[in-house]
């Protein structure tokens, strides 16, 4: 079952779309419109009365009645069926997050201050180009695109930690030894000693990676189809439900016939990042085809340990800088919210 936080935000989403008068009775009815196991149905309600995740309740359900009330969506016809996906991925080749889906027909993603739109294996986001299926490196990036900057590094940390019995050669590194140095490896600061040599694996991964990433994309058809899945356009249209920092997010989201009515791609660029971590910028420009005008998506790419120093191969994090009301082909479901007057 996903965290306490996340049960709260999707599913108190879907109960704001059901005709109760808040989240209590909604909960005390139990609906079988929402399709909820006994388990899911009792955390959720001890969550409630908890009152840990007050906030998220009353965004979570102000979101879903606007679902309910919105021109674009459910005009006020309340579902007969909504489901929940519990955190699980969806069968098939889909790049649509989908949380919620009602009446067999509406696909909701309930998105609350998050900025990360893939957590994927580097391989599969700069060689198979963020596919659900295919064929790609699996193993260590780090060790794929830089072995010989990745060796000094190992070998710094080696010879820093004192740890014993480790074979000269990190791909020779087995699942206890990769403990033994996660564990000599604690917080995020390296020893001196090895700080140059990971200043250098930095660089060399950014580079190496926005290179192989930019020859996988020569052709207009294959930036195309990459800035959709980075800007998450599904097969089919969907609904975002969810907040940005301050301010809610009730959103439909293009399908590519839609986004191709209303934008033309102009370009997709990769460049490599001096961070403090390896990481890669990347850009995707499109011109507005009612008014020619021109606009730009900024994001990047963290690819960086999860787990800890050289205790699993690096992941590649998916980040959007630019705020998700503003991305192209992701429009308002209904009135703006009413925003606060200096003077009224």
């Amino acid at each position: 079952m996903p965290d306490d936080r996340t049960l709260v935000t999707e599913l108190g989403t879907a109960l704001g779309m059901l005709p109760y008068a808040g989240p209590g009775q909604a909960l005390a009815a139990r609906p079988t419109e929402l399709a909820l196991s006994p388990a899911a149905w009792d955390r959720l309600n001890q969550l409630h009365r908890s009152g840990r995740f007050g906030d998220e309740f009353r965004a979570a359900w102000d979101n879903g009645r606007a679902f309910l009330e919105a021109p674009d969506a459910l005009r006020g016809r309340s579902p007969l069926l909504v489901e929940w996906t519990g955190g699980r991925r969806p069968p098939g080749d889909e790049v649509a997050p989908v949380d919620l889906r009602v009446d067999h027909v509406y696909l909701v993603s309930c998105k609350y201050l998050s900025r990360a739109i893939a957590n994927a294996s580097p391989g599969r986001l700069f060689e198979g180009l963020l596919a659900t299926t295919g064929s790609w490196p699996v193993g260590d990036w780090y060790q794929e695109v830089a072995p010989d900057a990745y060796r000094r590094l190992y070998l710094a940390c080696r010879k820093a930690t004192g740890v014993e019995g480790l074979p000269d050669d990190p791909s020779a590194l087995g699942s206890a030894e990769r403990r033994a140095m996660r564990h000599a490896l604690p917080g995020r600061s390296y020893p001196p000693a090895a700080r140059d040599a990971y200043r250098e694996l930095c660089l060399e991964v950014s580079a190496r990676s926005a290179e192989r990433w930019a020859a996988r994309v020569t052709s207009l058809a294959d930036q195309e189809r990459l800035a959709w899945r980075l800007l998450r356009i599904g097969n089919a249209s969907y609904f975002v439900l969810g907040a940005d920092p301050g301010r809610p997010l009730r959103l439909r989201v293009a399908s590519p016939w839609d986004w191709r009515q209303a934008y033309q791609l102009a370009g997709l660029s990769m460049a490599p990042a001096a961070a403090g971590q390896p990481q890669v910028d990347w850009a995707i420009s499109y011109r507005r085809r009612a008014d020619g005008g021109r606009g730009q998506v900024r994001g990047h790419v963290e690819i960086r340990w999860s787990h800890g120093r050289f205790a699993q191969p690096p992941e590649a994090k998916v980040y959007i800088d630019t705020p998700t009301d503003e991305l192209p082909g992701y429009f308002p479901i209904g009135p703006p919210a009413a925003q606060p007057e200096l003077w009224s």
